[in-house]
């Protein structure tokens, strides 16, 4: 079977530190090849990969600003589609974009449908409904106008990731730096519970951080720039407990199934996926407002660190996720 994968081409598959498309992408890539696939890599020049790798740019857009994001995204999506017939299936992590191109070729195309960035791009799924195969990454990021071949969490590489059992005494807000994924509410609770708080994430929203986040730093609460698989296992590791007080419906959150991996529980707003990624009281907390975060925090040590490694291995692996699409490669094929 020969496969052609899809990453974006934002950041390098896989990213350097930020990037949890080209992370997915990545891991069903290196994933299949251990299915025996026959695996070609659509990514930028840099990205690193066992199998072949095709592209048309030797930076991300996000590393490399002299390129213009739309164009290195058109020439980066027809260079795959003009050698669709080469493949015997063609698996998009690239969101809508692609699909356009979908009525004109042959191969079938398996899209991962990352999340929705807006109501407003629904309308090219629905155009490709009938003829797309769709997969969510939980079953909360449905769209009720899309038909669904599957859900497959995201799955990641179980070995980058060291169990801590005895942890420090600090909670570590872990993403962007954006009001939807609750920087602030973080800080609040550091502030309510007196516990220290490291903050590790791009700046996404450069304002937001600079009205908002950076005048509450200081000796409790600090933030250490981006941080990279070098200093993430040090990090999800040492800490008491990933916050992660949400202001959206998150699709999946890597960073939720990284810190179980590494033992740590996770206390999150009950919303998007949080109720599949956490099982309440055994791997983390699922609450709802900043007042509930602080009040777990004291139940903390109830909370068996093995449990949150080995439900995240059982469930969010690489091996497990490159299995269900291979399965579902299959299907589609007929095989």
């Amino acid at each position: 079977m020969k496969a052609a994968i899809l990453a974006p081409v934002a950041w390098r598959t896989p990213p350097r530190h930020y990037g949890p498309w080209e992370q997915v992408a990545s891991n069903i890539a290196e994933g299949l090849i251990n299915h025996g696939v026959d695996v070609t890599l659509f990514a930028t020049g840099d990205s690193v990969t066992e199998g072949k790798l095709q592209s048309v740019c030797a930076q991300g857009y996000e590393e490399d600003r002299t390129q213009d994001a739309k164009v290195l995204e058109c020439l980066h999506i027809s260079n795959l589609m003009e050698q669709a017939g080469d493949f015997d299936i063609i698996h998009n992590n690239f969101d809508f974009l692609p699909l356009s191109y979908t009525g004109l070729i042959n191969t079938p195309v398996i899209t991962t449908i990352h999340g929705f960035s807006s109501p407003r791009i629904i309308p090219v799924y629905k155009k490709y409904n009938s003829r797309g195969h769709y997969v969510s990454i939980s079953n909360a990021d449905r769209s009720t106008e899309l038909d669904y071949i599957a859900t497959v969490y995201n799955g990641l590489n179980t070995e980058d990731f060291k169990f801590t059992e005895h942890p420090q005494d600090y909670l570590l807000y872990f993403g962007r730096i954006h009001h939807d994924k609750g920087p602030l509410e973080a800080i609040e609770v550091s502030k309510k519970a007196k516990k220290r708080l490291i903050i590790a994430g791009i700046i996404q929203d450069e304002n937001y951080f600079k009205e908002r986040v950076e005048p509450q730093l200081n000796d409790q609460i600090q933030y250490i720039g981006p941080a990279g698989p070098d200093k993430r296992n040090e990090l999800l590791g040492n800490a008491l407990a990933l916050l992660h007080p949400i202001n959206f419906a998150e699709p999946f959150g890597m960073s939720v199934a990284e810190a179980m991996l590494c033992g740590t529980p996770v206390i999150a707003f009950n919303k998007g996926s949080m109720p599949e990624l956490i099982r309440h009281g055994k791997t983390g907390f699922l609450v709802n407002t900043v007042d509930e975060v602080v009040d777990v925090i004291g139940q903390l040590g109830a909370i068996n660190r093995k449990d949150c490694r080995d439900w995240a291995s059982s469930q969010f692996s690489k091996e497990k996720m490159a299995g269900d699409y291979f399965k579902l490669y299959q299907q589609i094929l007929g095989l």
